[in-house]
């Protein structure tokens, strides 16, 4: 027994670990010492590792490492008796090796957008390593502009590969950023809360905007107190935008935004812009078997009764019989509810035709006046007696 102890110590002591490191040999070390050049990891019995400070920055340029922490790194090279390490993955002759490592432990990667090719983007590793990510695995939508990927750095975790061909993903990476956002967002969000955002899309039914992180959706129906027919004659992708929060709904990461909550509401003061009484012009916005919409203004329209668009005995059917979408017209506001945001209009020749019709009635229904002097005449006979009484000189 004492024999094999002692063998133990003997073969202890006499191991020494080889000497030469190769390239892609990965070391999981501690910081030693931070300089505004290098960061020294202690390499074992193999003495002290060089590291670039600038992996150890984010992208604002701010040191994220300290003294004592564990890193992992790959051996690049030795260089005049010191040795350089590297954390980040594809570097070198042991790019391929690092590459596998990386794929299999999970470990990402950084690389650059080169170009967008078919279904995805081509990605230079760093390194020089050519790399694919298919548009799926971008976690972005299709329809963004992809423009604003191009030679951006980026991180990604290998998903597939093999001899030729190494193939990326980012959407795990995606989620996460997406969900640390949202938790620091759902501390300071409240529905109602004005925010600035930046457009990331258009389309059809609307936009999406990047209010920190987190999408929201801005409908059409909630870009302008009129009617928004395209909404890119609005909005553009890339523009700022302050829009108010309409809803939030955390659980089915649904965010409704609001743009014309932001701008002045024009029925506060439909009112006194547009006051019963008074004739306005407008333009024929919508024709409905009821009645024609008029738009008097950005987002207000008044209505025109069917029962008003035939004026005297006429009748019509429906209000395209006398109207067209987009004619103007001049209209009389007969009445304005602000509360139901509702304005009562009539064509303005009619109500011109019923004011002198009006007029003409009340002058001739209208009783004669007389003086105590001159009694009220009496029937044509009588006029005429009268008159034939002064003519003979025996006025009665």
């Amino acid at each position: 027994m004492e024999n094999e102890e002692n063998f133990a110590e003997l073969f202890e002591k006499s191991y020494k670990e080889p000497s030469r490191m190769e390239p892609g040999h990965k070391v999981e070390a501690p910081i030693v010492k931070i300089t505004p050049e290098w960061a020294l990891i202690e390499v074992g019995g193999k003495g002290e590792g060089y590291i670039a400070i600038e992996e150890l920055k984010d992208a604002d340029g701010n040191l994220i490492a300290k003294e004592g922490d564990v890193v992992r790194a790959w051996f690049l090279r030795s260089e005049e008796g010191e040795m350089r390490f590297t954390t980040r993955i594809g570097t070198g002759p042991a790019a391929r090796a690092q590459l596998e490592d990386a794929f299999k432990n999970h470990i990402p990667v950084e690389g650059k957008v080169v170009r967008e090719v078919k279904g995805g983007f081509e990605v230079s590793i760093s390194g020089g390593t050519r790399a694919f990510c298919p548009f799926s695995q971008m976690g972005i939508r299709r329809d963004e502009n992809k423009d604003v990927y191009m030679n951006v750095d980026m991180v990604f975790y290998v998903l597939e590969i093999d001899r030729r061909n190494v193939v990326l993903t980012r959407k795990e990476i995606v989620e996460k950023e997406r969900q640390v956002k949202v938790a620091a967002l759902k501390e300071t969000l409240q529905e109602g809360h004005k925010v600035r955002g930046v457009v990331t899309s258009i389309q059809k039914f609307g936009a999406f905007v990047d209010i920190g992180g987190v999408e929201g959706l801005l409908p059409v129906s909630e870009m302008a107190w009129g009617r928004t027919e395209k909404v890119s004659d609005l909005l553009s992708a890339g523009q700022p935008v302050e829009v108010i929060i309409k809803n939030l709904d955390w659980e089915n990461r649904r965010i409704s935004l609001s743009l014309k909550d932001t701008l002045p509401n024009p029925w506060d003061t439909a009112a006194q812009t547009w006051p019963a009484g008074s004739y306005q012009k407008g333009k024929v916005s919508r024709l409905a078997p009821f009645g024609a919409f008029v738009t008097l203004g950005e987002g207000v329209d008044g209505l025109i009764h069917v029962s008003r668009l035939g004026g005297g005995e006429k009748r019509i059917n429906h209000p395209e019989d006398v109207l067209t979408v987009g004619q103007e017209i001049e209209v009389l506001v007969e009445n304005v509810d602000t509360q139901n945001k509702r304005i009562a209009l009539v064509p303005a020749e009619l109500s011109r035709e019923e004011a002198e019709n009006a007029a003409t009635m009340q002058k001739y229904q209208r009783p004669e006046k007389h003086t105590e002097a001159e009694p009220m005449m009496g029937s044509l006979g009588e006029q005429l007696k009268q008159q034939l009484e002064k003519k003979n000189g025996n006025p009665k």
